[in-house]
């Protein structure tokens, strides 16, 4: 058997790292190879990890939240063969006699100073219990954590994944879960100490045969005992069988906040329910107090939520008397985190680097409008048109004649990538932030074609799983408000291109055309270049074409 370490491979072009969002698998699952593995979210999208391997997760790296590095291992994998980790250390000595397929007994528990070297401390010399669970590796550069709230007390029986502690560091506050089934038989640590990364939280006994003392030392993982494969048709013994049901936990310590319970709940007794659960019960504004759980030991699920909605949910507050001219009180503090996050970084990082000049020039839309109608009108079975495929059309056919506008600057290099081909960013807005799904090869679509495709684009960004090419290589981004576009804008260049063209709302405007006052239908059009690659004349005369084509719509299909 060999060891096979997962890194996080290059999940977008200039991306340094990656978001943490939701793991598929834990440690001791048997994965097949191309299963999913790991959810991680970039600047731009958030991608499904899949397993290169075949073979039995020993370790997992980073909580969701955490940014993981490109190029850095996020899991290791027990697999047939050498693997590919020959150079790391191997697992704890527990870790392979438990594994192993020739049946030996395990080794027993480390002893005296051997002890303290395996266990990575003291305190593993005198651990109680045949598992130990460690403080994971909860953020990037983190030695430490502070232990918030118990969820559990020595005696306890717990279900695996059922919650333990919570621990802060400076970026979050992470929810540990039970990595197994067992009773807690020493916890370490009061609420307001300070745990280390890799130290002893909670001993379980479990009753597992192979001993589990110091297990996952050193790097913070936690790593189960393994149970042979050659023992699995077998029938269970009376240990594990004994382990198996899963009694409702004693009560645990009262929860934080002082919520209400609901009457069926013993009084100071905390809902269980995983982090998702509890995430989607805060955004939706339910507390979880009043929602009763079918899960193991009283868990919460999403289905209970979705029931505890379906019935009402909890009885409305009785409102207290205001008035409009009350003072309003106290400050709401919202963690920057996930998409959002990632949207500040990007929009920091192209403010930073990149010197915007802007440039607004008003569009005569009359022609195009009446078009678009007739166009509608007379071709029902094709997708609708709306503004958006026509700029692109006039967009498309100035471009080749302005290759700097059409590119990508690695300043870093000081090298002006112009491309060929047109791919556009359509930025959209989507439940979780602002996304840039892209539209490739413009160039040759037709205006059907690119109504269709903008909206492939827009569904994909709504549906948060678009995949690397969807979400990213544009060479010229388009940004629009549609109806909310404003008088103009000046938008932020999506870095690393060096345009970005935002049209604004069209709205009826009188004109002074051939001596009279008429109305027409005018929009502004709004763009932001980077002044290191392009040139103000160049901007302008720019956007002067696409005014004309605009403005002349018949000559966006002469060749």
């Amino acid at each position: 058997m060999g060891r096979f370490v997962f890194k996080l491979p290059d999940v977008g072009e200039g991306t340094a790292e990656a978001e943490i969002v939701a793991w598929h698998v834990k440690v001791g699952d048997l994965i097949a190879e191309d299963a999913p593995l790991v959810d991680v979210m970039t600047d731009k999208a958030t991608v499904e990890m899949t397993s290169p391997v075949a073979g039995r997760v020993i370790e997992t790296r980073g909580a969701p939240g955490d940014l993981a590095p490109v190029g850095g291992p996020i899991a290791v994998f027990e697999v047939e063969g050498a693997g590919n980790a020959a150079a790391v250390a191997p697992p704890p000595q527990s870790l392979r006699d438990s594994s192993s397929k020739g049946g030996a007994a395990p080794a027993p528990p480390p002893q005296g100073e051997e002890a303290r070297s395996a266990g990575g401390g003291p305190a593993a010399a005198g651990l109680k219990g045949d598992y130990a669970f460690r403080l994971p590796d909860v953020g990037e550069g983190t030695a430490e954590a502070e232990i918030v709230a118990w969820h559990v007390r020595v005696g306890d029986t717990v279900a695996e994944d059922a919650p333990l502690v919570d621990v802060m560091t400076d970026k979050a506050t992470v929810e540990m879960t039970s990595p197994v089934a067992g009773t807690i038989v020493a916890i370490h640590g009061d609420v307001g100490a300070m745990a280390a990364v890799g130290g002893v939280l909670v001993e379980f006994s479990t009753g597992l045969p192979s001993p589990a003392r110091g297990e996952g030392a050193g790097m913070g993982v936690n790593t189960p005992p393994l149970q042979q494969e050659a023992q699995e048709a077998a029938p269970p013994s009376p240990t594990l069988a004994a382990v198996a049901p899963v009694h409702p936990p004693s009560p645990p310590l009262p929860p934080r906040g002082g919520e209400a319970m609901r009457p069926s709940r013993a009084e100071g007794e905390r809902p269980l329910a995983s982090p998702a659960v509890r995430r989607r019960a805060e955004d939706l504004g339910v507390k979880l107090s009043y929602v009763a759980g079918t899960g193991p030991a009283g868990r919460i699920t999403h289905e209970d939520l979705d029931a505890f909605l379906a019935s009402g949910g909890p009885p409305a507050p009785t409102a207290a008397p205001t008035s409009a001219y009350a003072p309003r009180e106290g400050v709401d503090s919202v963690k920057v985190i996930g998409m959002r996050r990632a949207i500040a970084r990007q929009m920091q990082e192209a403010k930073r680097r990149i010197p915007h000049f802007a440039y607004i020039e008003e569009v005569d839309m009359t022609e195009v409008e009446r078009l678009r109608a007739h166009l509608n009108a007379t071709h029902k079975d094709r997708p609708k048109l709306t503004v958006l495929p026509f700029i692109m059309r006039a967009l498309v056919k100035v471009l080749p004649d302005y290759p700097q506008i059409n590119a990508r600057f690695d300043d870093e290099a000081g090298i002006v990538h112009r491309s060929r081909p047109v791919h556009f960013g359509i930025a959209t807005q989507t439940p979780q932030g602002l996304m840039v799904p892209v539209v490739r090869h413009a160039e040759a679509l037709d205006l059907w074609g690119s109504a269709a495709a903008v909206t492939r684009a827009a569904d994909v960004a709504r549906s948060g799983k678009g995949s690397k090419d969807e979400l990213s290589g544009s060479t010229l981004t388009i940004t629009s408000l549609g109806p909310l576009g404003g008088i103009a804008t000046t938008p932020v260049i999506n870095h690393p291109e060096v345009a970005i063209i935002g049209p604004n709302k069209i709205v009826d405007r009188p004109v002074v055309q051939n001596g009279q006052v008429v109305v027409r239908k005018m929009m502004n059009l709004s763009s932001s270049f980077d002044h290191r690659v392009v040139d103000g004349f160049d901007a302008a005369e720019f956007i002067q074409r696409i005014k004309a084509l605009l403005e002349n719509p018949a000559a966006l299909f002469i060749d």
